[in-house]
């Protein structure tokens, strides 16, 4: 499972906002973009206005961290994304929306986008039953998402998931079952542009338009 290994806390500054990389941390005192809300560097203060490329990548870059992808990654997804039918913004991010490890962190069972990858890589889930350890597979609508009916796999997903809260599930996911069963979650449509995660855009809104331009020059 690639990842990257630069100090997630950075990456936040980079982009000038809150990307949640560190879970419960981003939301207390202890936020670096709270206690130091400028970009990494000694030089970070005499930075210029950055030009029409360097705002297009600022772009690119908040959405690619945002869900914690690397570049490679990202750019096979918007490859799927020009070739799908439909607005290319919009299946951009319907498709960072379906990847499992996104699903995982949407139900609560994690409490960031990096815990969930490590979840899934680590086979504590199953999709329609068959045991899945691949944290980009893509759900589609009619499939079962399921925590393992194990207890290590239930007790992990328990921890994990103390003091994240109970999140407001999107409309295209389901909880299903009971408190006594295996957390469960079923896929009811494709994602659309209103169900994206509400935090990529508490600190103003993404311009998806300026992702194309960039990946498309």
């Amino acid at each position: 499972m690639a990842r990257t290994t630069n100090p997630v806390c950075k990456m936040c500054r980079r982009e000038g906002r809150k990307l949640y990389l560190k879970g419960t941390r981003c939301e207390s005192d202890k936020c670096s973009v709270s206690r130091r809300n400028k970009p990494p560097g000694m030089h970070a203060d005499r930075r210029s206005k950055p030009s029409e490329y360097g705002t297009r990548l600022r772009e690119k870059q908040k959405l690619k961290r945002f869900y914690g992808i690397l570049d490679r990654q990202f750019h096979r997804t918007f490859d799927q994304a020009t070739r799908a039918t439909g607005n290319t913004g919009e299946q951009l991010l319907s498709l960072m929306e379906r990847r499992l490890d996104n699903v995982v962190y949407r139900m609560g069972w994690a409490g960031s986008r990096a815990a969930a990858r490590q979840l899934v890589a680590h086979g504590h889930f199953t999709i329609n039953g068959k045991h899945v350890d691949i944290p980009s597979l893509l759900v589609k609508p009619g499939d079962l998402v399921s925590v393992k009916a194990r207890e290590r796999s239930l007790s992990i997903v328990r921890k994990l998931s103390e003091g994240v809260g109970r999140k407001e599930l999107p409309a295209y996911l389901e909880a299903q079952g009971s408190e006594s069963e295996p957390p469960q979650c079923r896929v009811t449509r494709m994602p659309s542009r209103t169900d994206v995660d509400p935090r990529l855009e508490d600190q103003g809104p993404l311009r998806e338009q300026l992702i194309i331009e960039f990946c498309s020059r």
